[in-house]
């Protein structure tokens, strides 16, 4: 690829295709903005950089993320006027933050690209976005959900809603209906995103007047809980909250229904995912999530995503697949009326994104560059997910 104005110039021709082949499907129209300009046979490759897990402890997440971006770039370079295709160069960010650093120096030293979609973890995010406001390189994270990241720089922005956002609504849907007083807490003290939750999580109780008993922790790449857990019930609390990436959540479920923690109390997880509830089998009933999307959600063009999701792979999409698809689109939009471009127009395209229809609903940025839309509380029903009421 030549120089970032070329970049900009050709992603322009992606947008306005994709504005013509969604305008005749309802529930997905409005996912670009309308008049984008048009032009044909520049047969270029606009390259983008991605940066997730695609070994390490969260390499299940990274599948699930690739499988959200294959299937926007599939829908993108399938409805284009010219020959015009979208490229991803795909680094590993091996789920940890020198893998994350070491991806982010090699696509904006190397391949020069002007936007990063990455990376997954909130750790990562912290050592990788320094690296992209100071080379002034777009950095887009769907999933890392700590506080403060976004505020590392105007180039940085996140698409997935933070912790405090989730947490704090989440809480004061939950308690208004169960009605809990006592609590504990278990986290990974090792993981940014588990730390920070944690902390959202104990404050906001507290503010709410609910008693924290005990709060546990262990360490990323622990796998035995049970004394933590046995520890917590024998404090006999209302509900418990778990802080934890991906591949502790269901191991969690599993040992807390081992050592006979009853089923009157309840287990709250921060982003409890279908394949985690999967993974837990029975030991997931009832236990509730602070999540950013559902499945079942009546926003524009979910419908359409589930299914295609759901054909092409053969199983339904997870939180982390939707995140990244919707993350494509929001690119989208963002550059569809910017007829030539640098990172810097593009940095301010995203600033301005407002009131969004996107799989995730109205989508907006901050100020800082996080993202504002309506967070979703679930529920475990018979190894589902439905909306808790």
């Amino acid at each position: 690829m030549g120089s970032r104005d070329d970049f900009g110039f050709a992603l322009v021709l992606v947008i306005a295709a994709l504005t013509a082949i969604f305008s005749a499907c309802d529930q997905v129209q409005q996912l670009l903005r309308p008049g984008s300009p048009q032009m044909d046979g520049l047969g270029e490759e606009i390259s983008i950089g991605l940066v997730y897990p695609i070994t390490g402890r969260l390499a299940s997440v990274g599948m699930e993320m690739r499988r959200g971006f294959e299937l926007a770039r599939e829908e993108i370079n399938n409805s284009q006027l010219g020959d015009t295709k979208l490229r991803y160069i795909t680094e590993d960010s091996r789920g940890d933050p020198e893998g994350a650093v070491e991806a982010f120096n090699k696509l904006i030293q190397q391949d020069g690209v002007s936007v990063i979609l990455g990376p997954g973890s909130s750790s990562a995010a912290e050592a990788a976005f320094p690296i992209a406001q100071q080379s002034r390189v777009v950095a887009i994270s769907a999933t890392a959900a700590a506080r403060g990241l976004s505020e590392i720089g105007d180039f940085a922005f996140r698409t997935i809603l933070t912790t405090d956002v989730l947490i704090t609504s989440g809480i004061a849907a939950t308690q208004a209906k169960l009605g809990y007083q006592k609590a504990a807490i278990v986290y990974d003290e090792t993981d940014l995103f588990s730390a920070d939750g944690a902390e959202v999580m104990r404050d906001t109780l507290t503010r709410n007047g609910v008693e924290i008993l005990t709060t546990e922790t262990f360490q990323s790449g622990d796998s035995d809980f049970s004394a933590q857990l046995r520890r917590i019930k024998n404090f006999n609390p209302d509900v418990i909250f778990v802080s934890a990436l991906p591949p502790d959540k269901p191991e969690i479920l599993i040992q807390a229904d081992k050592i006979g923690i009853p089923d009157s109390v309840t287990f709250i997880i921060n982003t409890l995912t279908i394949a985690d509830v999967l993974a837990a089998g029975h030991s997931a009933d009832g236990a509730i999530a602070f999540t950013s999307w559902a499945d079942t959600a009546d926003t524009p063009g979910n419908g359409v995503y589930v299914q295609k999701y759901s054909a092409k792979y053969g199983s339904a999409p997870s939180i982390w697949a939707a995140q990244a698809y919707a993350t494509i689109h929001i690119l989208a939009n963002a550059t569809s009326e910017i007829p030539s471009t640098d990172s810097t127009a593009i940095r301010d395209a995203l600033a301005n994104t407002t009131d969004l229809d996107t799989i995730l609903g109205k989508f907006s940025f901050d100020a800082v560059g996080d993202a504002v839309y309506d967070p979703v509380v679930l529920i475990v029903e018979n190894g589902e997910l439905r909306v808790f009421e």
